[in-house]
C-alpha cells in the first residue's frame, strides 16, 4: 500500500508538473505571467491526477498486463 501512495504522488506530480507547462504554454505562450498561470494550472491538477492514478493504478496494471500477454 505504501507503495501505491508513493508512485501515485510521484507519478502524478512528474505527469502533472510536465502536462501543465505544455498545456498552458500551448494556450498562452510565454508571457510575463506565463510561471503564474502554470503554478495555478498545476495546483489544480495535481491532487486531482494523485487520485486517479491511486484509485485507477490497479486497473491500468491489470489491463496492461492482458494487452502485453496477448502481444506477447
Amino acid at each position: 500500500m505504501k507503495h501505491r501512495i508513493v508512485f501515485s504522488i510521484l507519478m502524478s506530480f512528474i505527469l502533472s508538473l510536465l502536462m501543465t507547462c505544455w498545456v498552458t504554454w500551448i494556450n498562452l505562450g510565454w508571457g510575463s505571467d506565463f510561471i503564474d498561470k502554470w503554478f495555478i494550472a498545476f495546483r489544480l491538477a495535481w491532487p486531482a491526477a494523485a487520485i486517479i492514478a491511486f484509485a485507477l493504478g490497479p486497473f491500468i496494471q491489470l489491463t496492461t498486463q492482458q494487452i502485453v500477454r496477448k502481444i506477447s
